[in-house]
């Protein structure tokens, strides 16, 4: 494992926390390419709870350099409750580093970002509320302020005034309320960079270095494919590439450094807030899949709609991220059910979709074609070896695999670290005979 690439293959929240806490412990750094506070996830190390919305998990592995990329964009405020938590309960930071062409997310993002939301109504879009759209849009039209300017207080002083003008212009006429205070920011900010400022340098050298020196490199996505502001269902979509190819660009490598690329999918399909959902579930079995399967938000708390398992989600995922194997989480939820159904096609009128349409008209009317699956009653949170699952639930994995043309390569079957069966020999040995340096992903 040289370099792995991880994303998730379906709307987010698949777990991928879980995966790369796994792993971290086998890499020399771990990498966030992209993403802002609008994902997370929860690391349960012992008694101690961390949660976790910028900082990667690898950060609980002392020997294990943790960067926050060039695609991150970073609320500064959250970072450092992050770090006094983890310095609460004696963990190592200082392997921490901030690219400093990371964007930040500033106090006028957040505000834009609810009021925005409430303007639009019934047609918003379900964003998290963290600003992460409007500061990848100040990106985009070369109006953001980076980690970097937090270096030099005068350019950011310059920088945050003449944003902060037209900003508090919007703010106040075209949504009439109260407009935002520059002194105050500024000194906020400049509260933050005393902070911060000593991890942040840039970044992308250092990864490249890593890789020239044959030491391992994880990079870390977070939502889903489904989600990509390009090959997502847009409008409904996060604002930044969350594809393998987003790696590249949110870590500062060219695409032949990617070694490998893992994708994360649940045993069955998830998503949050607003936009198309061809499998969800109405009714009895995916109120129990939400119960069963903790299925709220990190981040927001929010309720997520569940339905069965999209193959032409996954279809779709494996050929735009070029995906080497996918690990299918959260098969135990399905365990007691009598029958369960995989999506293979789409149906539209008369037509039948056995890719994902280009139309988001069709994606939003179109009803699902699926083909049906016995279940298995048994408990299978314990099993460690994937010949000892219930033959119907090999009969699940292995129709994945045929359908989707990838190969499973973990499959989880419970929340702890140890509930995960690996399919690949030397990959097991390493992780679970070398080291014993156990948690748990919420």
């Amino acid at each position: 494992m040289s370099s792995l690439a991880i994303v998730g293959s379906q709307w987010g929240d698949e777990g991928k926390g879980r995966i790369v806490d796994l792993l971290s412990s086998q890499v020399d750094m771990v990498v966030r390419f992209q993403g802002g506070n609008n994902a997370g996830h929860t690391v349960v190390k012992g008694k101690d709870v961390f949660k976790l919305h910028l900082i990667p998990s690898g950060v609980l592995y002392p020997e294990v350099t943790c960067v926050i990329g060039d695609g991150v964009v970073l609320n500064p405020a959250v970072l450092i409750e992050e770090l006094d938590n983890l310095n609460m309960k004696n963990i190592n930071i200082e392997n921490l580093k901030i690219s400093c062409k990371a964007h930040m997310v500033m106090p006028y993002h957040i505000v834009l970002d609810k009021a925005r939301e409430h303007h639009l109504g019934k047609s918003k879009i379900g964003t998290t509320h963290k600003g992460i759209g409007p500061v990848y849009a100040d990106k985009a039209s070369r109006s953001g302020i980076r980690t970097q300017d937090l270096l030099d207080h005068k350019i950011f002083k310059v920088k945050l005034e003449e944003e902060l003008s037209l900003k508090n212009a919007i703010i106040e006429k075209v949504y009439g309320m109260e407009p935002l205070d520059p002194v105050e920011i500024y000194e906020d900010y400049m509260l933050y960079a005393e902070r911060i400022g000593k991890y942040i340098i840039d970044t992308a050298f250092m990864i490249n270095k890593f890789l020239d020196q044959n030491k391992s490199v994880l990079f870390e996505g977070a939502q889903g494919t489904m989600l990509d502001i390009d090959q997502g269902t847009y409008p409904y979509v996060t604002s930044s590439s969350t594809t393998s190819g987003g790696a590249c660009i949110g870590a500062g490598v060219g695409p032949g450094r990617l070694d490998e690329v893992l994708g994360i999918a649940k045993a069955y399909t998830t998503r949050v807030g607003s936009g198309p959902f061809p499998t969800e579930i109405e009714g009895d079995i995916g109120v129990l899949l939400r119960e069963k399967g903790n299925e709220y938000g990190t981040t927001t708390g929010r309720s997520r709609r569940c339905g069965w398992l999209d193959a032409v989600v996954l279809r779709y995922s494996a050929m735009l991220n070029y995906l080497d194997s996918i690990a299918i989480t959260k098969l135990d939820i399905l365990s007691g059910l009598e029958k369960i159904k995989i999506c293979t096609a789409y149906k539209y009128k008369k037509e039948v979709y056995k890719d994902l349409p280009c139309h988001q008209t069709i994606l939003h009317k179109c009803t699902p074609v699926y083909e049906e699956f016995e279940g298995w009653s048994e408990d299978i949170t314990g099993i460690k070896n994937y010949e000892d699952l219930p033959a119907t639930a090999r009969k699940y994995i292995e129709s994945i695999e045929e359908i989707i043309k990838v190969p499973v390569s973990m499959i989880s079957v419970g929340p702890e670290r140890s509930q995960i069966i690996i399919r690949d020999d030397n990959l097991k040995k390493r992780l679970f005979d070398s080291n014993n340096r156990s948690t748990l992903i919420i």
